[in-house]
């Protein structure tokens, strides 16, 4: 990981098509701005973690009730005979 200083105003460049820009400074806070062609997807890693937190969770209600539907199914052919 490179870490650098950067001021208010001062920018770092990624690869050919990305700026990032120290917009502003407060206790707590950084505000940064990027400069990006359209086709980069710029995501807040929270959301990224968030929104991978919830498909893990999907996928295992639809496994737990792919399992209680086949245990049910057992059952009442169970109790069919």
């Amino acid at each position: 990981m490179l870490i650098i200083s950067r001021k208010i105003g001062e920018e770092l460049k990624i690869g050919d098509d990305i700026v990032v820009k120290i917009v502003d400074i407060d206790k707590n806070q950084v505000k940064v701005g990027i400069d990006a062609p359209k086709n980069i997807a710029i995501l807040r890693m929270e959301l990224i973690k968030e929104i991978a937190q919830q498909n893990i969770l999907s996928t295992s209600s639809k496994v737990n009730k792919e399992i209680l539907e086949t245990l049910s199914s057992m059952i009442r052919d169970k109790n069919d005979c």
